[in-house]
């Protein structure tokens, strides 16, 4: 055996013993149990979210608040005491404005609303006593707050908060009357007076389309007219929902 052959089988002997190890070492290292992805979230705790994680230094509600009226349960009272308060954003008061004759049919048709409203309520035998938070107790900005206290003030158990917004366009058509269409959204809440949550709420949406009638005196007066039947096919809507919120709670 030449000298060549016997250092390359030497090298050998002490080479394989390595490469065994190593080879054993990377199998044990790569192996890993096969593991359903979702049993890995479903079993590590760390995973499950059960509160917030932001720090919100504008929240009125404390974290151990939040997680209270999420995990509680509520029931309204059965005899209520209601209180009712209509909000309208400026600019909307000003396009009603645009749309009325004068500031007196125009508030006489803001109370006709509220009239309407009241009748819903007064129609269930739970209400007891039906009331007006008038504006001098609600600031010109009103939060939940000032609503809320204003209605502890008038002893209502439940404080109903709604707003009217509409608008109209007319098509004209030559050598006939044009077609009026209206648009109204009303959005109405209950909020709870004693608990601060809100156990109803809704928005109803509604069109309605006519034309100038004899007896009316002009376009004007005839969009004024229909612009006021949009609305009443809200609250009338909404009344429902009233209804069968009242008869179910």
């Amino acid at each position: 055996m030449s000298k060549l052959h016997k250092q390359i089988v030497r090298f050998m002997k002490h080479i394989t013993p390595l490469i065994f190890s190593a080879v054993l070492f990377c199998s044990c290292g790569t192996s890993r149990p096969i593991v359903n992805s979702s049993d890995a979230v479903t079993t590590n705790n760390d995973t499950v979210i059960t509160q917030s994680l932001f720090n919100d230094k504008a929240s009125t509600v404390s974290e151990e608040n939040i997680q209270k009226i999420l995990s509680g349960t509520y029931k309204l009272p059965e005899q209520l005491r209601v209180a009712i308060v209509r909000l309208e954003p400026t600019a909307q008061v000003k396009r009603y404005y645009w749309n009325y004759a004068s500031d007196e049919q125009y508030l006489k048709t803001q109370q006709s609303y509220l009239d309407q409203f009241a009748e819903k309520f007064k129609q269930s035998p739970r209400v007891t006593k039906f009331s007006i938070i008038p504006d001098l107790l609600i600031s010109k900005t009103p939060t939940f707050t000032n609503i809320r206290e204003a209605a502890v003030r008038m002893q209502a158990d439940i404080v109903v908060i709604y707003t009217i917004s509409s608008d109209l366009y007319s098509k004209y058509k030559f050598f006939s009357k044009p077609d009026i269409k209206a648009f109204a959204t009303t959005q109405l809440i209950v909020l709870d007076v004693k608990t601060g949550l809100i156990p109803f709420s809704t928005i109803v949406t509604k069109d309605y389309l006519s034309q100038k009638k004899k007896e009316e005196l002009d376009n004007a007066e005839a969009a004024t007219r229909i612009q006021n039947e949009a609305v009443v096919l809200t609250i009338n809507e909404i009344g429902q929902k009233i209804a069968g919120f009242l008869t179910d709670k």
